[in-house]
């Protein structure tokens, strides 16, 4: 495995970097007050070539290694991670799902819009009384009563690009009988709805951090789709669907705590206290060092990961492991950087104090972290069973009357 990069990566990914330092992140704190994406972040991130980084060349792509893919991605996260939840989104995790479960010829309908920045997506799999738990949903497709086609019924919640997608990828119940008889638990659809048609509401929801990211809801009252965008897939596949999330999110964090530590070893540096330099202190210098070994140990192991699945492999256990350790990184250093900055970073407008709010976005979005460390686990051999309802009171004798009680409360099995 090597994770070097030749040449001509190396001067792409450059160029990347210098655009978005140039733009996007020139108007991160503005976006962030004004919560959401400046056109002019989308426009610059269209002309950049950024949405066509992750694919194969036979559909529009650059056809890039998984190593110089990662690269691409940190370099728009380090400029606004709003905006690069946003396109990344869209791209990346939308475009390989449609790519990967559609039709290669069908499907490029949907795919270049995508990819040109034309058009917009948004994954829509949460509810409003649901999570990560994908046995809960409710959103439902079933067929179109003309008997052409399939309609969706439902609610998606706390969407990346809800409130202004033009395509859905919808991760929903699937009922393919003509009976009606309802979904069963192993049936699960990929449907790719046109959100700009009637019977599709959409809605902006207010959050904490990554502000210049849209967020919100889509609603569906029996909206029509096309056959052919209605793609039936086991339960089981869709984690390794949401794989491309845990990445891209992991990265996010990875930039996002790159930022912290330049922050914070800029102001140490500069930054006089008790007559030295703070970056002169024994515990701030603890804390770069500590910042410095967990950012770069995360890195590798989106490289890793990324390389594997850019050449097809399974990386399952690998993001699993990935995500909950690069954002909960993430926080540990933006803290830091906080202390190292002292009050000056919960000042508003201030880059860590963005940072701040920032940081636990990653970690909630995409898979609670305890339940990746459940299947890393799984993975490591330990039998993971669901919970199972456990009669604890009928052995004690309690539920056996007045005579029951009276046993168990003299320590008499009755």
């Amino acid at each position: 495995m090597d994770f070097s990069t030749d040449s001509v990566d190396t001067a792409l990914v450059a160029e990347f970097e210098r655009r978005f330092q140039a733009g996007v992140a020139q108007r991160a704190t503005e976006a962030d007050k004004a919560g959401g994406m400046p056109p002019e972040n989308w426009q610059d991130i269209v002309a950049s070539d950024y949405l066509r980084a992750f694919h194969t060349e036979d559909i529009g792509g650059l056809g890039l290694d998984g190593v110089t893919q990662a690269q691409i991605m940190e370099t728009l996260a380090r400029a606004c991670g709003g905006s690069y939840w946003s396109a990344t989104m869209s791209t990346l995790v939308c475009g390989k799902i449609i790519s990967s479960y559609g039709d290669k010829v069908e499907h490029r309908r949907l795919l270049d819009p995508l990819l040109s920045g034309e058009k917009l997506a948004a994954f829509a799999v949460v509810e409003r009384t649901s999570g990560s738990d994908a046995g809960t949903y409710r959103t439902v497709v079933t067929p179109a009563p003309s008997g052409d086609g399939w309609v969706i019924s439902g609610e998606k919640a706390r969407i990346t690009n809800g409130p202004n997608a033009d395509l859905g990828v919808v991760f929903a119940r699937f009922d393919g009988s003509a009976d009606g008889s309802g979904p069963g638990p192993d049936d699960w659809c990929f449907a790719f709805v046109d959100l700009r048609q009637e019977g599709v509401g959409q809605y902006d929801m207010p959050h904490m951090g990554l502000r210049a990211m849209p967020w919100g809801g889509i609603t569906f009252d029996n909206v029509p789709i096309r056959r052919e965008d209605v793609v039936p897939v086991p339960q089981a596949e869709f984690a390794q669907a949401m794989a491309w999330g845990w990445l891209f999110i992991s990265i996010c964090a990875i930039g996002l705590a790159e930022n912290a530590l330049q922050a914070a070893v800029e102001h140490a540096s500069d930054h006089v206290a008790f007559g030295r330099p703070l970056a002169h202190m024994e515990g701030v210098q603890a804390q770069i060092a500590a910042a410095r070994a967990e950012i770069d140990a995360a890195r590798l192991l989106a490289w890793r990961a990324s390389w594997h699945r850019t050449e097809g492999r399974s990386v399952y256990e690998l993001i699993a492991m990935l995500k909950p350790y690069a954002t909960e990184m993430a926080v540990r250093v933006v803290q830091s950087s906080v202390q190292i900055h002292g009050s000056w970073a919960l000042t508003p407008d201030h880059a860590v104090e963005r940072m701040y709010r920032d940081a636990p976005m990653n970690v909630i979005g995409g898979f609670t972290s305890n339940r990746l460390r459940e299947l890393v686990a799984a993975a490591d051999g330990l039998d993971i069973t669901t919970f199972q309802e456990f009669d604890w009171l009928s052995a004690t004798g309690l539920l056996d009357g007045p005579s029951g009680l009276a046993a168990a409360s003299a320590g008499v099995r009755p």
